[in-house]
């Protein structure tokens, strides 16, 4: 197997990353994105996907361009990391911008193609299993460290991921996703 593409795309996001650390959590950050890498090889072997998945936040949390994604690891991935990542609303701050942002990242998935719901469903996954083990910590104590404070917020956005990431249904990071997000949120 050629894994050329994901060792370049793990070392690329390993230095994008130095020195950060996963919010409030006291681990370096690029524990998640080699997470998101461990769940989309649940679901697939392509290599440019799991890249994208290691690299998924490269763009959205530090000085990574999509013009450098592209340059280094061609169309495909720049375009999986660029669907994946949050968009930026000019002049508002995250607070104020966050119902718009979600609801559009939402609906795109909703449309997206499989292999861009492969990435964000491993994102969302690890996200959603961070949650859970802090919930279970620290109960709706959790929620404070969000710039969005709504639990129900929250839940209407994760609810959403649910749906939209609906067609990888009988995945098993699909079914564990749908299942923790129901235990977050107690349904």
């Amino acid at each position: 197997m050629d894994t050329s593409i994901l060792d370049k795309a793990i070392v690329f996001a390993v230095k994008a990353h130095a020195g950060m650390e996963r919010k409030g959590k006291g681990f370096p950050y690029i524990v998640h994105p080699m997470e998101a890498v461990s769940i989309a090889a649940t679901m697939t072997n392509d290599q440019e996907l799991l890249a994208a998945a290691a690299l998924h936040d490269t763009v959205e949390d530090t000085d990574v361009k999509y013009s450098d994604i592209r340059k280094e690891f061609g169309e495909r991935v720049a375009q999986l990391v660029e669907t994946e990542s949050d968009i930026v609303v000019n002049g508002k701050t995250e607070e104020e911008s966050w119902q718009l942002r979600k609801s559009i990242a939402i609906d795109q998935l909703t449309t997206a193609s499989r292999d861009a719901k492969i990435v964000a469903l491993s994102d969302k996954l690890s996200n959603a299993r961070a949650i859970y083990r802090d919930c279970r910590a620290c109960g709706d104590e959790v929620w404070k460290l969000f710039h969005v404070k709504s639990k129900k917020k929250h839940e209407w956005h994760y609810r959403g991921l649910v749906k939209a990431l609906s067609e990888l249904e009988g995945t098993l990071a699909f079914e564990e996703f749908a299942e923790t997000v129901d235990k977050i949120f107690k349904k």
